[in-house]
């Protein structure tokens, strides 16, 4: 440690806390464009300003010379060295300023008894209340100190490449030090836990594909999907791709999984992880939103849907604590907005006899159990499956009641949630088909849950025989641009009256879509936090 790298970590601090971006973007800006820092020096600057960022409350609160006292970054780095470190005064006085040995004696004098609940646990008011009202204060407090230590490395081993056994056995094989440095994770059958953060990148297993990272959690929430052999499997909100690539293993790369996400950037990250994997049924897709058109013939379709939904990150602080600082009561009124209509959408690639997975990593009831308590109301033809049943029958003994919850606490994860929807048909009434057309898209939603096995064709130019058709292929393919004005609708209803196929020219198929058009809520684009 050197005075210059104390000087290089307070400005990166200083530069983080304008809170306009995410922290590891700007961090891994600084690395960049500081090239000379050696590993050890890489190391001090991202553990200092990490570990400001989780206790940047009480570090205000021991640098402050008054409660308007402006945050010093400098300060701040010193304090954590000295308050959270445990680090003498003596040990780095020769590194310090004169003015710096000053603040170093003043810091360590402050007191910390009677601070606020809020400051002891790190985060601002308004979340603090959310907690409370939520947990209650003992436990909310609980939750807010177990998110001040980094979290541990997991990995998940690709069970297309290799096994945990295996794998396991080369870390051990290569640990020189003569201690234990990997475990297997207590939940997940197919993790690693490290407890060291170690670059594991350029290892030989990550770079053949045979390991991944990836929380616990996430590799928990892949296994409540409980994708099957020839699934047809949904990743709605896919990001950078880690559970898509964990479920795509467990399918034992059958069937066929389709990975959706709104940022080609993320989609962009999902193929090169795809290219290690070994993976070859999956097909990644950009959407523009969750009402992009591109998604109506796969309605109905799905084996199963995931909604890893974006959301607030707030059970992620342990890896992102700029989250706390940075999320505000309107964000999480924009999101929950933003989750419920991603959630209805999803619901419509549901099959019946499908299921519907909704999940996020939040810790806050405004996302997890009020959104899928509404979704259950307004949406009859779904309903709740219990999640520790579900994971029982994955030969994972965890029991959080009906639905997932993790908490770092408990668990020693990030904090999840998820609830698991499976779609009925017992509520659904048939659909009447009038002596005129149906538009095609419309048809489709309104039959998903009453006629599983419906038939649609794709329209000739000229039709001289009604033929039923198979199910739509399952393998086309988003990109082909196929359109209202080039289907005929075959539709089935009640026995005993069998509705006859009819074929309209396409000027009148177009008029009908017009007179039929149902309006749909207006296009909200995701973001994801995401792993």
């Amino acid at each position: 440690m050197t005075p210059n790298l104390i000087r290089q970590a307070a400005v990166m601090l200083s530069n983080l806390l304008e809170f306009n971006s995410p922290a590891d973007a700007k961090l891994s800006e600084f690395f960049r464009n500081n090239r000379d820092l050696g590993t050890k020096e890489r190391a001090f600057v991202a553990e200092s300003v990490y570990g400001v960022l989780r206790r940047l409350r009480f570090l205000s609160a021991v640098t402050a010379n008054d409660d308007n006292d402006p945050d010093d970054a400098r300060k701040l780095v010193l304090a954590w060295m000295l308050r959270i470190q445990g680090m003498s005064i003596q040990k780095i006085e020769s590194m310090l300023t004169e003015q710096q040995i000053e603040w170093a004696h003043t810091i360590k004098a402050k007191s910390t008894e009677n601070l606020p609940l809020a400051v002891q646990a790190d985060v601002r008011d308004w979340l603090w209340e959310k907690l409370v009202a939520q947990y209650g204060e003992k436990e909310a407090l609980t939750i807010a100190r177990s998110m001040h230590d980094a979290a541990t490395l997991d990995l998940r081993v690709n069970t297309i490449k290799g096994t945990r056994d295996d794998v396991m056995a080369k870390f051990i094989a290569e640990n020189t030090s003569g201690e234990s440095n990997v475990t297997k994770t207590p939940y997940s059958p197919i993790g690693l836990r490290m407890p060291l953060r170690l670059n594991i990148s350029r290892h030989v297993m990550f770079t053949e594909g045979q390991i991944e990272v990836q929380d616990e959690g996430s590799q928990i929430l892949a296994h409540l999907v409980a994708p099957k052999r020839g699934m047809m499997v949904a990743d709605f909100c896919a990001g950078a791709g880690g559970k898509t690539l964990a479920m795509g293993a467990l399918m034992r790369n059958t069937g066929r999984l389709y990975a959706f996400d709104v940022s080609e950037k993320r989609l962009h990250s999902l193929g090169q992880r795809l290219k290690r994997s070994g993976l070859s049924n999956l097909n990644a897709q950009s959407i523009s939103s969750e009402t992009d058109p591109k998604l109506k013939r796969l309605n109905g379709k799905f084996d199963r849907v995931l909604v890893d939904a974006p959301c607030t990150g707030l059970g992620t602080l342990r890896r992102n604590p700029d989250l706390k600082w940075r999320q505000t009561p309107q964000d999480l009124a924009e999101l929950t907005v933003k989750q419920a209509n991603i959630l209805a959408r999803a619901s419509k690639l549901t099959k019946t006899g499908g299921r519907l997975i909704y999940s996020t990593c939040s810790l806050l009831r405004d996302e997890n159990e009020q959104i899928a308590e509404n979704f259950l109301a307004t949406h009859p033809d779904f309903k709740l499956l219990n999640a520790a049943e579900i994971l029982k029958q994955q030969q994972i003994n965890l029991d959080t009641g009906d639905y997932l919850k993790l908490l770092p606490h408990l668990h020693n994860t990030d904090g999840f949630f998820a609830a698991v929807f499976e779609k009925t048909d017992g509520t659904s009434k048939p659909v009447k088909v009038a002596t005129s057309v149906v538009a095609v898209d419309e048809a489709i939603l309104q039959t998903a849950s009453t006629e599983p096995k419906a038939k649609k064709a794709a329209a000739k130019p000229k039709v001289t025989k009604p033929k039923a058709a198979k199910e739509a292929a399952v393998e086309e393919t988003l990109d082909e641009k196929t359109t209202v004005n080039e289907v005929v609708v075959k539709e089935k209803v009640a026995k005993p009256k069998v509705v006859k196929e009819k074929t309209v020219k396409e000027k009148i198929v177009k008029e009908k879509v017009v007179k039929e058009k149902v309006v749909k809520p207006k296009a909200v684009k995701t973001k994801a936090v995401k792993e």
